[in-house]
This record gives C-alpha cells, structure tokens and sequence, in this order.
C-alpha cells in the first residue's frame, strides 16, 4: 500500500475509533468486553453493504434529484435514515440487546453507538477512495459525530426497553423512530438543493442531536446500578 493510501485510510478510520474510545469511557462502573464491542462494530461494517446498495439504486431510478424538495424529503427519511437507522437498530437488538453482558441501561448506547461507529467506518473508507481526502475531513466533523449523536438516541431508549419491559415495545419504537426523524431532517438540510440559505440549518440540528446525546448519556451514567 502506498504511503499516501495508508494516509487516506488513517484519517477515514481515526473518527470512528475516537468515538468508539471516547464511548467506552463514559461507560464508568462496568466496562464492556472488548470482544462484544469488536464484534458489534464489525457488524456495524457488515450491514453497510446493503444499505449502500439501496442508495446506489437510487441513483438509477431518480430518487437523487435535490432540486425537488418532495424527492429529496422522501430520499433524506426513507432512503438514507430509515434505510440506515433500521439496519443499525436491528444490529442492536438482534444481538446486544439479547445478551446477559446487557446489563444496564447505558449499555444500550455503548454498543448502539460502536455499530454505528462501524457503519460509519467502512462509509468513510468507501468516501475517501471515491472523493478523497478532503471530504473524510469535512466527514469526521459533520457525518460522523452526527452517526454517533442519533445512535446514542437510539441506545438510550433501548436502554430503556431492556429494563422496563411492561414498556418495551413503546421503547422500542421510539430508539428507532427518533434517530430516523432527526437523521432525515439533518439530511434534508444538506442533500437539498433548491435553497442555498437551508444547509444553515443543519449546523444547530447537529448541535442539538450532540446536546441531547450528552444529556442522555449522562442521566444513563447516573442510572448504573453498579454506581457505589
């Protein structure tokens, strides 16, 4: 590998592993097994695949015309925030979510936030050999925290769902409905192109998903109960 490939792939993968570092250290009174973690994050990379499938296909079928605020709204929340919202949150319950080492609500948004860190990891790769170096730089402070904001959205009320069951299914919707709304809105922002002053907007929805992520994690450390 080239030097400046072994570049290109450093600064794709770097984001994504610094969130995933900085999500195991907010997990504060039992720490997670690195090996459920690396599997989590390898199933995050795994089900990008056919997430980027569908969104190719849309490139043939006129589901990409950003100058139609109608298609552009269908496209930023059923084909890119549905598509990936859902195949991260079924990642989430189908396999953390059913084990025993889930054991306390912010473990919902440990593993939620590697899987995305996963999904996030292998997009970036595919975007820097694609574009370059310049947008996995504009991608590690935009797409990238934005993946791991909606994820702790979604772990937290997954977190939720695991130990109020007379509340799972309601729980449950939301993890995956709320992520889906602000993810779609966050990308209406940016993929349309019909209004210049509207891409604006998305600086303080992302400022608001990393506000809410915070508060969440927070109310999610203090309801530990490995908390001494």
């Amino acid at each position: 590998m080239r030097s400046m490939d072994f570049l290109l792939l450093l600064i794709a993968v770097c984001p994504g592993l610094l969130f995933c570092w900085f999500i195991y250290r907010m997990d504060k009174y039992e720490k997670e097994s690195p090996l459920h973690l690396y599997l989590c994050f390898s199933l995050g990379m795994l089900i990008t695949f056919p997430v980027l499938k569908l969104e190719e296909w849309t490139h043939h079928t006129g589901f990409d015309d950003t100058q139609n605020l109608w298609i552009t709204l269908f496209s930023s929340f059923v084909i890119v925030a549905l598509s990936e919202e859902l195949v991260k949150f079924l990642a989430l319950v189908l396999y953390p979510f059913r084990q025993v080492f889930f054991n306390e609500p912010i473990d919902g948004i440990i593993y939620a936030v590697v899987i995305a860190m996963g999904f996030a990891t292998l997009e970036n790769i595919l975007y820097a050999y694609r574009f370059g170096v310049e947008t996995v730089i504009l991608r590690a402070f935009t797409a990238v925290p934005a993946h791991a904001a909606f994820a702790v959205m979604m772990g937290y009320f997954a977190g939720k769902a695991k130990f109020q069951p007379l509340k799972r299914r309601r729980f449950l919707l939301i993890a995956l409905l709320l992520p889906v709304l602000v993810h779609g809105v966050y990308d209406f922002f940016i993929l349309q192109e019909a209004y210049d002053w509207l891409i604006l907007l998305a600086v303080p929805t992302l400022a608001f998903s990393i506000h809410l992520a915070w508060r969440m994690i927070r109310q999610q450390q203090e309801n530990s109960p490995f908390k001494e």
